[in-house]
């Protein structure tokens, strides 16, 4: 059984930095690909950023890049994405999720394929 629990989520005025974990809990450990997305009201789940291959491959939505870095913890079964230079745009539920293999898709942030999802936490961010 595998469970996902996100934290770290607040509120900040914008230009500020928030740092998003995620736990995993899987038994036996795997280290499978990892993403976090985000859902704000009235809009479809989208794509943050994804992490493969034992956490040494990332990749980004244009919307993102150059601000959020995602990141696997010196704990293996934490998953960080750290989030600077915020907008309101930003606001959203944050969601993690974990993949079925061990490489993310190449230059895609897509849900698709991620079956296991954590509850999300809140963002917001203030003009």
């Amino acid at each position: 059984q595998v469970q996902l629990v996100e934290s770290g989520g607040g509120s900040v005025q914008a230009g500020g930095s928030l740092t998003l974990s995620c736990t995993v809990s899987v038994s036996p450990y795997s280290s499978n690909c990892m993403g976090w997305f985000r859902q704000a009201p009235g809009k479809e789940r989208e794509g943050v950023a994804t992490l493969g291959a034992g956490g040494r491959i990332q990749y980004y939505a244009d919307a993102v890049k150059g601000r959020f870095t995602t990141s696997q913890g010196s704990a293996y079964n934490m998953v960080y994405l750290q989030m600077n230079s915020l907008k309101p745009g930003d606001t959203a539920m944050y969601y993690c999720a974990r993949g079925e293999t061990y490489s993310c898709r190449a230059d895609s942030t897509s849900p698709a394929g991620f079956r296991v999802w954590g509850r999300g936490t809140q963002v917001t961010v203030s003009s």
